[in-house]
């Protein structure tokens, strides 16, 4: 029996678990599929697509000029369907009071048309404005690090994946503590 290889003709036993394990992942056709049932693409009638396949363009996204600079109602409502929730008392901070404002300040020198594959490490390193407003969400009462990166996710879509416990499983990486 052969081996089995990769597209580009590589044998398994030399790609490492990482990369087997993305192989796998990303066959054309298991992609595809999920790709068309998350986005409920030719479901059967009466079958919905995944809520969070409506996060990114909900009310027109959440990087449109208008808003791109300051949280939203829509934001709040965006992250709701990846299965987060913003506690109140942080939501109306960053809606009407000094969180929002403060938030606000570093979102508008985090560039909204960068993408991450053009990004330099000077745009996601500590300390850099994306990474302080990642510090500042997060330190809010009740913010973990997967809702302070999914709300930064929906403000600036291109720069900032959404990150979470999910893709942190299929990557096989260890849990962030706290």
């Amino acid at each position: 029996m052969a081996a089995s290889t990769t597209a580009s003709g590589v044998p398994d036993r030399v790609l490492s678990p990482l990369g087997q394990r993305l192989r796998v992942l990303l066959s054309a056709e298991r992609v595809v599929g999920d790709l068309r049932g998350y986005f409920g693409i030719d479901l059967p009638p009466g079958t919905r697509a995944f809520t969070g396949s409506r996060f990114e363009h909900l009310a027109g996204g959440g990087d449109r000029p208008e808003v791109a600079d300051r949280i939203t109602a829509e934001d709040l409502v965006a992250v709701q369907t990846l299965s987060v929730t913003v506690p109140a008392p942080v939501a109306l901070d960053l809606l009407e009071g000094h969180l929002g404002a403060h938030l606000s300040d570093l979102l508008r020198v985090v560039p909204a048309d960068l993408d991450m594959a053009q990004a330099d490490t000077v745009h996601l390193k500590p300390g850099s404005p994306a990474y302080r407003a990642w510090e500042l969400l997060f330190g809010q009462h009740g913010v973990g690090w997967v809702t302070a990166g999914k709300l930064l996710a929906r403000k600036r879509p291109r720069l900032l994946p959404v990150y979470d416990d999910v893709v942190r499983c299929a990557w096989d990486t260890p849990p962030i503590s706290g």
